[in-house]
């Protein structure tokens, strides 16, 4: 089926939205289940076709689940984890179930885990994360499309990342957690997904230190003294970064609820840089609004508490409208700039050289068919598209799908004159009753 969004620019946004639980943090929250081998409960789970396929992928290796999408909770029963092999057929499909690799290793000291897939945003190595688990005592081969590791006994020992790592933090924080005596990762990622996992590490009985710093210290346990727990996701941040672009770019106004503003602060400054207007009504509720063209400004994308990569496309989406040349510097993925094409289309004058984009404002957007290349791509294509005159088409919405939970009715609560259809489907059908699983 061929799904495409159709949105109708320049009508500015009023209404509130709810931010769901954050992506990047639940799936590694279900990698890190594997550990115990009694039953996890994790509340506030969005609904996201990435949540999905993790479950496939736990559900393959032997784990027991069960998914209430109207509580937003997913139970993980690990007791009878026989295999260790993750298969191809779903890691492939989303880089974040290659997680499942540090979580083997603690518990079962080996593990086969195919090669990470997910947007096509640029080279992502696993080379930081066979290190660590290398240093930890495993030994590491890459075969057929699969890391192979195996390990007699781990044990704790100080690694030093050339660069913060996000996923190999996440891998090795997971397999230190059994592992005999200390664990020093140097040089550690600081986001809040990782605070978030290391909290949850910590319910079940790990003894993790320092997570959300450049250095995490974590004292091994033995396996009896992880227990199941409860534990709630916090708020996607990326997600509520999307949806107060989309409000600036409308030059409307908006309510964000559950979100954690201290997440956003540099991507709120830059905001308030360019001209919006962004008020605490309480510690997890934000007005956002804007009336007036926006200002230019330069930005490099760095991990956190940097730029995040993942608001880069949204802002550049929003820098095509504003008065003046702005600079946009991508330091992380070489290919995170394919919405540039898309925006062309739309009018924009960009100019890319490497890993910069230079931005010259353009009045006004011109509405017409484009098409996601990755999930921030695609939502970077709904901000430009309320902005735009006429109307947008948005095809290859799998993208989308991946990462916004109920993303059409969330927009329609903001006022956005937008239907999701098929092919098959008139486009005067309104899409809340086209598609009910939106």
């Amino acid at each position: 089926m061929s799904e495409k969004l159709i949105i109708k620019g320049l009508k500015p946004t009023k209404g509130e939205v709810t931010i769901s639980g954050a992506k990047n943090s639940v799936l590694k929250l279900m990698a890190a289940s594997l550990l115990t081998k009694d039953t996890c409960i994790i509340y506030n789970v969005p609904d996201l076709s990435d949540v999905e396929i993790m479950l496939e992928v736990l559900r393959e290796l032997g784990a027991k689940t069960k998914y209430d999408k109207n509580l937003k909770k997913i139970e993980i029963d690990s007791n009878n984890i026989v295999n260790c092999t993750a298969s191809k057929e779903y890691v492939s499909k989303m880089r974040a179930s290659f997680c499942v690799l540090g979580s083997l290793v603690g518990r079962l000291k080996e593990a086969k885990v195919a090669l990470p897939g997910g947007c096509k945003i640029g080279e992502r190595r696993v080379n930081f994360h066979i290190k660590g688990l290398e240093a930890l005592g495993c030994s590491c081969t890459i075969e057929d499309g699969y890391v192979v590791a195996k390990a007699k006994n781990l044990t704790g020992s100080t690694i030093c990342f050339d660069i913060p790592s996000v996923g190999a933090t996440e891998n090795v924080m997971m397999a230190s957690v059994l592992a005999d005596g200390i664990t020093i990762i140097q040089n550690a990622a600081q986001e809040p997904e990782i605070v978030d996992l290391a909290n949850f590490l910590n319910s079940m009985g790990a003894n993790i230190q320092g997570a959300g710093t450049n250095q995490i210290i974590i004292t091994g346990v033995k396996q009896n003294d992880l227990k199941g727990c409860e534990y709630t996701t916090l708020p996607d941040r990326i997600e509520a970064g999307t949806y107060m672009s989309i409000i600036v770019a409308s030059k409307g106004s908006g309510v964000i609820k559950n979100v954690f503003p201290n997440h956003l602060t540099l991507f709120t400054g830059k905001l308030l840089e360019m001209g919006a207007k962004i008020k605490l009504i309480d510690p997890n509720t934000m007005l956002v609004s804007n009336d007036r063209r926006l200002k230019p400004m330069n930005f490099i994308t760095q991990p956190y508490p940097g730029f995040p990569t993942d608001l880069q496309a949204l802002a550049m989406a929003l820098l095509c409208c504003a008065e003046g040349i702005s600079v946009v510097t991508e330091s992380l993925y070489e290919n995170r700039f394919m919405h540039v094409s898309e925006l062309w289309k739309m009018g924009a004058n960009i100019i890319v050289n490497k890993k910069h984009a230079i931005i010259k404002g353009v009045d006004c957007l011109v509405g017409t068919s484009v098409t996601s290349t990755d999930l921030r791509a695609g939502a970077a294509l709904v901000t430009a598209a309320v902005a735009a005159r006429g109307e947008t088409e948005i095809s290859a919405l799998s993208h989308i799908d991946r990462g916004y939970e109920n993303f059409v009715q969330k927009l329609i609560g903001l006022n956005i004159d937008v239907q999701r259809i098929n092919d098959d489907v008139d486009r005067t059908e309104k899409t809340g009753e086209a598609n009910a699983r939106f």
